[in-house]
């Protein structure tokens, strides 16, 4: 399970960073048409704003399969560790079901619908760009599952967010 939860870190930590570097470089591009060229990229800027939204998803994914997402750690310090595995695990079904409903069925709706609209610069449909939601929310439901897992048996992931 730890492969599975390595070979997708990594692979999230080279699409977010290579998504960064890519809007870097989009940002320079298009403030070099804009000031001297005199003649502004329209396309990039919306390109930029579209993995703006794909590169906080993807980071939020990443910061999931980290157990680092919202918690309320007073409750579950102060609680033996039976509790504090139940309370653990709860936390993690939270976010498994905001997940599920939310990014996966909700995104899917979404992108659905979008997919008959066009961007305004890149004519691509808007949908496409709709679909990192239920992708993340996938991503976020297996690392919760993952967590879950590593809770019961006492794994790392316990030892981290104590």
């Amino acid at each position: 399970m730890n492969t599975v939860r390595t070979l997708l870190t990594r692979l999230l930590n080279l699409l977010a960073g290579t998504s960064f570097l890519a809007m870097v470089a989009l940002t320079c591009w298009q403030v070099f048409t804009r000031y001297i060229l005199g003649r502004p990229s329209s396309w990039s800027e919306e390109l930029v704003s579209y993995m703006f939204a794909w590169m906080s998803l993807l980071g939020a994914s990443l910061v999931t399969s980290e157990r680092g997402h919202m918690n309320i750690p007073i409750l579950v310090d102060r609680a033996g560790p039976a509790l504090g595995k139940l309370l653990r695990c709860l936390g993690e079904g939270v976010a498994f079901l905001f997940s599920l409903v939310i990014l996966v069925l909700g995104g899917m709706q979404i992108a659905r619908l979008a997919m008959g609209q066009m961007t305004s610069s890149l004519g691509v449909p808007i949908g496409v760009f709709y679909v990192v939601l239920p992708l993340c929310g996938v991503l976020n439901m297996l690392f919760t599952l993952l967590n879950i897992v590593e809770i019961l048996s006492g794994g790392t992931a316990e030892k981290e967010a104590a």
